[in-house]
């Protein structure tokens, strides 16, 4: 269970345009899903924030951000904002990816979440673009 309580907060973690930024946002996420005691999450969100994250800092050149959020009864969701307003491309399926390294990001957000999508979502004075994903407790 648990320990958001009644009103679950949003963590928002503000990062530079700098690949870096994937490794820093996914220990945060870690850090924020051990704190509220959803580690039946953690390998899979680190995953999906991963993958999230570095499309925005790979794709963009501008700031980005890795939100969290758990909605009870057992919702959490994960998603990258980013300064670019162009929609994401659409993922192919992975059987038909086969040994292709680039283009897997969305693939495996759309394959490993229960709900992917993406909206535009301006922030920071840029217009840019929030990309997330939902995975439902079981």
């Amino acid at each position: 269970m648990s320990s958001f309580g009644k009103a679950p907060p949003t963590y928002t973690l503000t990062i530079p345009n700098d690949l870096r930024a994937v490794t820093v946002s996914r220990h945060t996420l870690r850090l924020v899903l051990t704190a509220h005691e959803l580690g039946d999450f953690l390998d899979v969100a680190e995953l999906l924030a991963t993958e999230l994250v570095s499309n925005a800092v790979r794709h963009t050149k501008g700031p980005a951000a890795l939100r969290v959020r758990w909605s009870p009864p057992g919702t959490l969701r994960i998603g990258a904002w980013d300064a670019d307003p162009e929609p994401p491309e659409p993922p192919v399926p992975l059987e038909r990816l086969g040994e292709v390294e680039d283009g897997r990001g969305l693939a495996l957000v759309r394959a490993c979440s229960d709900l992917w999508g993406w909206q535009p979502l301006p922030r920071f004075g840029n217009r840019g673009k929030y990309v997330w994903c939902e995975l439902a407790a079981a």
